[in-house]
């Protein structure tokens, strides 16, 4: 998300520099991790592991008695809620595939043509789990390529100090529907999948998942050997407020979003410079107590922003420039329609003052892995088509080809490219033209 163009009178409060989307130490670090593991194979992945996360198994596929051990350690409240976080999850998954139809159609006589949705056969699900235990990445890669229909999900998440993955995480994993658990983290965890280096399990197809800087370039680099679902930087939030909108609530959720880490965007367009400064000085009164203020703080601080709009035309064209990853909208009930009528870029939307970034987060049954760093512009977030392959097919009768071959050769013809011709002469001969 970039603050939109506007005068300097209209930003209430500007952000500092925006932060790298990735450095050249990062790029550099990363392609040499990957050639060594492409050269050096599953000792490489080994090495690796050992030196950057202090972690070296028998093996790195987590055993079914650890799983059970997890889920037994979990307190079954928790474990009922992860299960509500992904059958929402599941059901918007499943209506979204509802609406994805196979196609045959008859142009011409002769002339069948249509296309199939057909599932990617396997998927590499990156469950980050840094600074915080991500078990709604779980729900939203792992799950969602299950209900898509992908046969084989491999799961990866770093270990703990300890040596192993968070139990909660390693529960929503296995309960999400990974077909393996595997205990790896970083760039040597996106590499050794995308190799197939991982005990016996064959090379996958395509990668999924956040991550930090390093892994989001490991995705990018390794983009074209594997599919990925999209490039993403630091989270971003944005909310449009009008002066029916709650300051405080705002508020909340900007550094709500903001405790993912220091680099995180949050910014308002404010429809009115009172509403703006009332939203600023919520946010300091909130800061003095909020629990995760030392992340969120720096990162309001140092990237927040506060645009002021004349009215609702403006704020959605300076909201449709910025381009957000999530975008809340805080504005008289009456005008919500509007605004999701007219509201372009984003990589979700959040409408009214009960939706907020972290229902869409954590399970309400929309996917939380949406595009950053202006990418709203030209996608969405992953969802269950995203594993599903759109493929193309044809099929022709005598009938056909003499509907078709005549206008074929004479763009052959045109082309220069008379072998191509030829193939569509022979056809049309055979079919008695």
């Amino acid at each position: 998300m970039s603050v939109p163009a506007v005068d300097s009178k209209q930003l209430l409060k500007a952000p500092g520099k925006p932060a790298a989307a990735v450095t050249d130490e990062v790029r550099r670090r990363v392609e040499a991790i990957l050639l060594d593991i492409e050269r050096g194979g599953a000792q490489a992945v080994r090495r690796w592991s050992r030196e950057l996360d202090g972690f070296d198994p028998a093996s790195f596929v987590v055993e079914r008695r650890e799983l059970e051990d997890a889920a037994e350690s979990l307190d079954p409240r928790l474990r009922e809620h992860i299960g509500f976080a992904q059958a929402q999850v599941r059901q918007f998954a499943q209506a979204q595939r509802a609406t994805l139809s196979e196609l045959r159609t008859e142009p011409l006589p002769g002339v069948l043509l249509g296309h199939r949705h057909i599932p990617v056969q396997s998927v590499g699900a990156y469950v980050p789990g840094g600074r915080y235990p991500m078990l709604a990445s779980a729900f939203m890669t792992i799950l969602v390529a299950k209900t898509a229909g992908v046969e084989r999900v491999l799961a990866c998440a770093p270990p703990q100090p300890g040596g192993s993955i968070h139990p909660a995480m390693l529960y929503a994993m296995w309960t999400s529907g990974a077909d393996s658990v595997i205990c790896l983290g970083g760039v040597q965890a996106l590499a050794a999948l995308a190799f197939g280096l991982i005990d016996d399990l064959p090379a996958v197809d395509m990668l999924v998942g956040a991550g930090n800087a390093y892994v989001a370039e490991a995705k990018r680099q390794l983009f074209g050997r594997v599919g990925i679902d999209l490039l993403a930087g630091p989270t971003e939030i944005l909310v449009v407020a009008d002066a029916s909108a709650d300051p405080e609530l705002v508020a909340a959720d900007l550094l709500g979003q903001a405790e993912h880490g220091p680099t995180s965007p949050a910014g308002v367009i404010a429809i009115g410079e009172d509403v703006g400064c009332a939203i600023e000085a919520a946010v300091d009164q909130l800061l003095v107590g909020w629990p995760t203020a030392h992340i969120a703080g720096e990162a309001w601080r140092d990237h927040g922003w506060i645009a002021i709009a004349a009215d609702d035309e403006q704020a959605i064209a300076l909201a449709d420039e910025a381009a957000s990853e999530h975008l809340e909208v805080h504005v008289h009930d009456s005008k919500l329609a509007m605004y999701l009528e007219r509201l372009r870029n984003y990589g979700s939307l959040f409408l009214g003052t009960e939706a907020t970034v972290a229902y869409g987060d954590k399970g309400v049954g929309t996917n939380h892995v949406l595009p950053t760093l202006h990418g709203a512009r030209y996608t969405g977030g992953l969802w269950v088509g995203k594993f599903l392959k759109t493929c193309t097919w044809q099929q022709l009768t005598p009938a056909g080809t003499r509907a078709v071959a005549p206008a074929i050769e004479a763009i052959c013809e045109a082309e220069h490219m008379l072998g191509h011709g030829i193939t569509a002469t022979m056809r049309l001969k055979r079919a008695g033209a």
